[in-house]
């Protein structure tokens, strides 16, 4: 009997003990933020943000009731809020278990204005508990941009009255006879379902100082961990149609997808339809990295670089299929796995003239490739792949390259001279992203002198000078 007594004793104990631990906090307490600051990194006007959360704590021993949680600038406010579910801009009534949390989740939208500078808009996040408002401040980072949605383009000038960035959403056409024309230091921003489609001209010509940029458009870098990723947009379409497109000291990163249901390439070229001699695009001194696919994709058309880097991509860096006329100096290719990619099968360069089209079609147009001063480099034991088909014209030359290629087959089909096989090239640091040669390098004095003006001088504005050395930068 005793222990029966003694057992609904502390039943009843332990019934009171949880009752005052589930009992609200009517008075007093405490919340805490899961930061100190929300900060969005620069978002464009019209265009919103992807959303941040924050996590919101009952540091309390007893649950809690949230007379409120909203923006401070109310129906003003730049910023929208979620609280478990429920948008704001002011929710009422939210409930905190004890030592327990929320999430509020936040969007940003920045109303445009006749800012061309980059320019911050600030509000406070307050939550109210028993009379106390504890709160978070809010910062973004805006900026005005032009924008192009789904846009045919007739001949045009950007960048040229003021230092607004242009932002393509749903693609944009540069129609048959008309130049779009972008001047130095003009940054294009590309949504993810984006591409620049060129059928006419493209004369994108920046300077080392202030280089054109194509990115995605996606500058919350934190969402991200801070870093670019493969994939986020598109890339350059260049049409059949198009001749003469010229691009120098342009950066192309992080895209490469399938928009428009292309193949995944940041430039794709299509069949030169024009021949006139002069090639449908020109490079010089262009980047083009962490792309999802690959660097440039060109089913037999024509193209001339100079001086080009192209690294990170999860296919070729460099596809040249179905023929075509191609004339690359002085560039550096490389390719090996990140954070992003992997790189197990695709080789850095390829040059066929043929398409194969799968269950034994093939596609066959003349090929007329030359390489010369070139690196192609990467963590595969076959970096080049060099393929014909017969009866139709072939003519591949590695003059002065230094190549990957463990396996003689994949590159004996094109006519070399002075070709460095499987000698690294010292890259000061291909993780992060320095692709100058150490001094020691084997490719310093290893290639031979050109006389195109823009190859006179390295990506660095080095001049080259005497005997010349392999890839975009001179050894130092």
């Amino acid at each position: 009997m005793r222990f029966r007594t003694l057992f609904i004793l502390l039943s009843i104990v332990a019934g009171l003990a949880a009752c005052r631990k589930n009992t609200l906090l009517t008075s007093g307490g405490s919340l805490r933020f899961s930061t100190d600051t929300l900060t969005f990194d620069t978002v464009f006007t019209e265009t919103g943000s992807f959303t941040l959360g924050v996590k919101l704590y009952n540091t309390s021993d007893a649950p809690v009731t949230l007379s409120s949680v909203r923006m401070g600038g109310g129906a003003t406010s730049p910023f929208r809020i979620n609280v478990n579910g429920i948008p704001g801009p002011d929710v009422t009534d939210v409930e905190i278990a004890a030592n327990d949390s929320v999430y509020v989740y936040a969007l940003v939208r920045i109303n445009p204005d006749t800012v061309n500078a980059p320019f911050i808009v600030q509000d406070s996040l307050i939550a109210t508990l028993n009379g106390q408002r504890f709160m978070l401040p809010f910062i973004a980072y805006g900026q005005n941009a032009h924008y192009i949605n789904g846009e045919l383009l007739k001949t045009q000038t950007w960048g040229a009255t003021d230092k607004k960035p242009y932002v393509i959403i749903n693609s944009a056409l540069i129609e048959p006879g008309n130049t779009l024309t972008i001047v130095p230091g003009t940054r294009v921003y590309m949504h993810a379902n984006s591409r620049l489609i060129i059928q006419g001209k493209l004369l994108a010509q920046g300077t080392k100082r202030d280089s054109i940029v194509f990115q995605g458009d996606r500058l919350d870098r934190n969402y991200f961990g801070g870093r670019g990723y493969p994939g986020e947009w598109g890339g350059l379409y260049f049409d059949s149609r198009s001749n003469g497109s010229m691009l120098q000291h342009v950066v192309l990163k992080n895209g490469g997808n399938t928009a428009l249901n292309t193949y995944p390439a940041l430039i794709q070229v299509n069949p030169d339809s024009v021949n006139n001699g002069i090639p449908q695009l020109y490079l010089d001194k262009v980047t083009i990295q962490n792309s999802i696919g690959y660097g440039i994709l060109s089913f037999g058309g024509s193209i001339v670089g100079n001086n080009l880097l192209i690294h990170s991509c999860g296919a070729n860096a460099l596809a040249l299929l179905q023929g075509g006329t191609y004339e690359f100096n002085n560039g550096t290719f490389h390719l090996q796995g990140t954070y992003a990619l992997r790189h197990v099968d695709q080789p850095t360069l390829v040059a066929l003239n043929y398409l194969d089209l799968g269950k034994g079609a093939f596609r066959d147009q003349a090929l007329k490739a030359t390489f010369r001063n070139s690196i192609f480099w990467g963590t595969l034991d076959n970096e080049v792949f060099c393929g014909k088909r017969p009866n139709t014209a072939y003519e591949v030359t590695l003059d002065h390259c230094l190549l990957k290629a463990k396996d003689a087959a994949n590159y004996t089909s094109a006519q070399q001279t002075g070709v460095l096989l499987n000698t690294d090239p010292e890259f000061t640091d291909p993780d992060k992203e320095d692709f100058h040669p150490k001094p020691t390098a084997p490719v310093k004095n290893a290639g031979i002198p050109l006389t195109v003006t823009d190859l006179q001088t390295d990506r660095d504005d080095q001049a080259r000078g005497g005997q010349w050395d392999l890839g975009c930068y001179k050894v130092k």
